[in-house]
């Protein structure tokens, strides 16, 4: 087995949604910095990827965080609380809690952790003040709880201004696009020592033509809604796209 096994859990921000290929396959800023481990490495490095869509905070605490840790990783990467700070009555605090539990968890287990927060979408969301306010004490609270833990490694995305640009986003606004993708998993490639390829940090293009006015409420935000109303989520059925480890080869 590889001496970097590395294993991601989240939502929809880890399994990559808003990065998708031709073929359908959702790649993202995990499978993306996997790759680029192992280019620069010059050696495969095991990754396993246990993000789902949808998913709140603590519902990925439960569901994939001993999962991750059974298959023994050197490194686990964590994200979450997005889609709890779109709920009315968010407990920032609560949340926040969340990401104390994974470190005592890698602290027992001799896991690294991996400590990413999301992009922040907020400058062209409906609402997005309220995102953006809620997403600023979530931060702040989760950086209180690691501030005496240099070992942790950071890929703090959320203040990144030019990761908020339209040219990194998905015609949804909330998703990161392929750009955005590969910007964050240069962060974390940084994180970690390397030196990421350049390209990685800016968008090959400019920002695509997206919906918007009342076509963008019926196409995203309708649908969003309704999941709500109904108690139901984008990653309802789905599975792990690596829910144990693939051997990452170097491509360069």
């Amino acid at each position: 087995m590889a001496d970097v096994r590395f294993v991601a859990i989240g939502d929809s921000f880890t399994e990559g949604v808003g990065d998708e290929l031709p073929d359908g396959h959702v790649r993202g800023w995990a499978d993306l910095a996997a790759q680029g481990w192992a280019n620069v490495r010059g050696q495969s490095i095991e990754y396993a990827n246990l993000a789902i869509r949808g998913k709140l905070i603590w519902p990925i605490i439960e569901q994939q965080l001993e999962p991750a840790l059974a298959l023994q990783p050197t490194f686990l990467a964590f994200n979450g609380g997005g889609n709890d700070i779109l709920r009315p009555r968010a407990d920032v605090e609560h949340i926040a809690d969340a990401f104390s539990r994974v470190l005592r968890r890698c602290d027992e287990q001799g896991v690294r952790l991996i400590l990413l927060s999301g992009a922040n979408p907020s400058a062209q969301l409906p609402l997005g003040d309220v995102f953006q306010k809620r997403g600023d004490l979530l931060s702040a609270a989760v950086l209180r709880r690691v501030d005496d833990r240099p070992d942790v490694v950071r890929a703090l995305n959320w203040p990144d201004r030019t990761l908020s640009q339209p040219e990194f986003w998905s015609e949804d606004r909330l998703h990161m696009n392929s750009a955005g993708h590969h910007r964050v998993a240069a962060r974390v490639l940084e994180g970690l020592g390397m030196d990421p390829d350049p390209a990685w940090w800016s968008p090959s293009g400019p920002a695509a033509a997206g919906v918007a006015g009342l076509a963008y409420y019926r196409q995203f935000v309708g649908p969003w809604i309704k999941r709500r109303l109904t108690g139901t989520s984008s990653g309802d059925g789905r599975m792990p796209k690596y829910p144990s480890w693939t051997e990452i080869a170097p491509t360069v």
